[in-house]
This record gives structure tokens, sequence and C-alpha cells, in this order.
């Protein structure tokens, strides 16, 4: 059973002082009649729930004044099946695979993308995969957004599994980025952090927030200046929804054609669409070996549609 996060009905709640140290997730499974207390949690955790405006987790002990919504998405009937699409390997052993995604590929079955995703590739080209991530997101330990291209691991075992969502978690992997701006950052080179969560009124989009959210950082650097775009590299030290997008926004230089955080417009050169999609690829990762504990790096190299627009900015 997977759910439509963007079809549903949203609920509200005042919580009174008679309900004042209770959890979060343990409130509302009484106050939704009829919902489990894990389907809760997982609400909670896919940012369906907000307390005062903020994240919260399922663990929240209730203070007596708080104002709770919460979004219930539309419940649909899903199921991963294996197909033949064509994946672009980079590294491939008995316990996980590193994959140098296309852009438009979605990473795992959704609603509205029910087929074509990086999971039903590796259904068809692996035996096997962790059976961690549930039916289907199976063997899935970080993604990347549809549209950005480049490195993701997937893990094959269940052990490699953990493993590598343990590394991913303390934030003990390296992930860097490439990303062409509309704009030039400013200042050119820094850091943006700040707690991060749903847009308070754009529930589809993600925001730096004043209160509530989880931690994000991420440091940026400009590696050439066009004017009126760059080429920048991004390092994160979190993975959250749309980071990199939110925060290159905030220093004044959102994503090429990124359409919720910037301009969806195309670039063209001449008669020539060279890019429609965000300008963002996954150039590098490095994580331990799940099993040998082996420090390995693994490089993407860039796509075509980024490095034409590139080898435009650069008049070659």
């Amino acid at each position: 059973m997977r759910y439509k996060s963007s079809e549903g009905e949203e609920f509200t709640f005042k919580v009174d002082g008679k309900s004042s140290g209770q959890r979060l997730d343990v409130f509302l499974a009484d106050k939704m009649d009829g919902t489990s207390r894990s389907f809760i949690k997982r609400l909670i955790d896919d940012d369906l729930v907000q307390v005062n405006l903020g994240r919260a987790k399922p663990s929240y002990k209730l203070k007596g004044d708080e104002e709770i919504s919460l979004f219930m998405p539309e419940l649909v009937e899903m199921s991963a099946e294996p197909e033949d699409i064509h994946l672009d390997v980079l590294y491939d052993d008995e316990s996980m695979i590193v994959i140098n995604k296309r852009p438009g590929i979605v990473v795992h079955p959704s609603p509205g993308h029910e087929s074509g995703t990086l999971v039903n590739a590796l259904l068809y080209i692996c035996n096997d995969l962790s059976g961690i991530g549930g039916v289907l997101r199976p063997g899935i330990v970080h993604r990347l957004d549809r549209d950005t291209s480049g490195c993701i691991v997937v893990a094959k075992t269940d052990a490699a599994h953990q493993e590598l969502s343990a590394q991913f978690a303390a934030r003990t992997t390296q992930k860097r980025y490439y990303a062409i701006t509309s704009g030039v950052p400013n200042p050119p080179e820094g850091k943006v952090e700040g707690n991060m969560g749903r847009h308070p009124k754009h529930r589809q989009k993600q925001a730096l927030l004043t209160e509530g959210g989880r931690y994000s950082l991420t440091y940026y650097k400009t590696l050439e200046n066009f004017g009126d775009y760059a080429f920048v590299e991004c390092d994160i030290k979190t993975g959250r929804t749309h980071q990199i997008r939110v925060h290159l926004k905030s220093v004044h230089a959102p994503i090429l054609c990124d359409a919720d955080y910037g301009k969806a417009d195309p670039f063209v050169s001449g008669d020539t669409e060279l890019l429609t999609r965000q300008a963002l690829h996954a150039r590098f990762l490095s994580i331990d070996h799940p099993v040998t504990g082996k420090r390995m790096g693994f490089e993407a190299p860039i796509h075509d549609d980024m490095a034409a627009v590139l080898d435009c900015l650069r008049g070659s």
C-alpha cells in the first residue's frame, strides 16, 4: 500500500493540558480512529505532520498547547516489477551496486511513476536486493530527485543495507554535486545551514524554517562565473529533501531550469533546447564498503545535457 502525498485530507488538532506528556504518535493514533500507530509514524517521518508549523519526531512529548496538522493522503495499491531498462553501472559486487543515474528516471515506484524506475531496472539485472526497503524500495539506501543525475548506491543484502544506512545516518559518507545556476551565488563561496522542512504554504516544496524542521548543511564553491550563470560545486553534510535546490536559492542562485525553486524555462542555444531539467548532478560519492570496510570513491561523468550547457557558456 502506497499513498499520493498530493491528494488527501488535512486535519488539525489543538492539544489541551490533558494530553501533556503524551507521545505525538500515540496522540494522533487515538485521534485518527482506525489508523495504526505505525502508519502515523510513517506520516510523521514523511513530513506529513507538523507541530506548530514545524517538524517533530514520533516520540515528541506534547506540552499541552501545540497546534498539530496532519495530512492524510489517498491510499493506492502498488507493486514493483522487473523491467529491462539500461543502467550505467559504475560498480557491482555481491553486496552493493553503484549507478550513474540518468536524469528523468525516478528512484522507486510512486503514484504517477508506477513503472520505469531505477528499482524496476535493478530488479531485472539483480538476482536479489535487500528487502529492508520493502516491496517498492528494495535496497534503496538514499535517493536522488527524478531530474537529478549521478551517483547512487543500492544495497543487495540486508546486512549491506543496514551498514550503508548507518553510514548515511552518521554522515560519514561524502557527497559532492555539480550544479549550473541562474545567477552567481552571493557570496561566491561559503556555506548554507539551517533547519529544513515542508514549506508552510506549498506542501510539495521544502524551505528553510525559523522553527521546527531538521538541520541541514551545504558547503558550496563557485567554480566558474559566467555573469548571468555559474558552475557550482556543492559538498552536502546532510541529506534533506531538495537540500541543494533550497540552499542555492537562498544565496540568490537557483539551479538552472528548476521549476520548483527557480524558473522552468529550458536553456536554449539558437533553436536548440540544450537543457530542460534542473541542472544538478551527483558527481562523487565516497562510502566504506559494507563488508570489507575499505573506503571507496565513485565518480559519475556529467551527463550530455549539462555538458552541452557548459560548452555553450564557455563559448566552445
